[in-house]
């Protein structure tokens, strides 16, 4: 039987020590490039539909185009509830002091979880494929969802923000497959705003 990480192989989904997800990943120019954007994020959600196909994702999921071998900025997530949001040249402008630890699972390598800390809420600057920029704020489940894809779009794993010495957790022992977040929600999406209008 295959293992988690083969069949994101399979799937096509980069794997750990691939080049492109070292990198950071290129931003689109917008409206310019929106025929560009239009074409990754089609693809990226042709393959979140095949991946949700052999694996649950009770807690939402993301994928960023870096892990298709793409080194552009863009990503794309399903949040818990089935929104979609795609989040073009994303930045995190503004965190609260409040973290907390959850752990998370990546796709580029699946057969672990890894408790990893983060902001309990962002605010994220991006664009829409016309160019315009727009700051959203999220909080708990959601923005560690969108920080997760973020880090991808900067090169960045989620063991680099584990604490030294931490071990990850095979997914054999891993007792979190299926549930939700334990933040009580699974994260929402707190507010968002045109940045002409901070």
């Amino acid at each position: 039987m295959p293992t988690p990480s083969q069949n994101m192989i399979e799937l096509g989904i980069a794997q750990e020590g691939a080049a492109v997800l070292a990198r950071p990943a290129v931003p689109f120019t917008l409206p310019a490039e929106a025929p560009d954007a239009h074409r990754v994020v089609t693809r990226l959600r042709a393959t979140m539909s095949r991946v949700a196909a052999v694996h649950p994702f009770a807690k939402g999921m993301g994928l960023a185009a870096p892990q298709l071998g793409v080194g552009r900025a863009v990503a794309v997530v399903r949040a818990p509830d089935g929104r979609e949001l795609v989040l073009l040249n994303p930045r995190v402008v503004d965190e609260s002091p409040e973290t907390d630890e959850q752990f998370e699972g990546c796709l580029s390598f699946f057969d672990v979880r890894g408790l990893v800390r983060r902001p309990s809420r962002i605010e994220v600057a991006h664009q829409d494929v016309d160019g315009h920029l727009t700051v959203t704020g999220f909080r708990d489940g959601l923005a560690r969802l969108v920080a997760h894809e973020i880090d991808h779009l900067e090169g960045r794993l989620y063991r680099e923000r584990m604490p030294p010495g931490a071990e990850v957790v095979p997914v054999s022992r891993y007792r979190g497959t299926g549930t939700g977040w334990s933040y009580g929600a699974a994260g929402r999406t707190v507010d968002q705003r045109a940045a002409e209008g901070r």
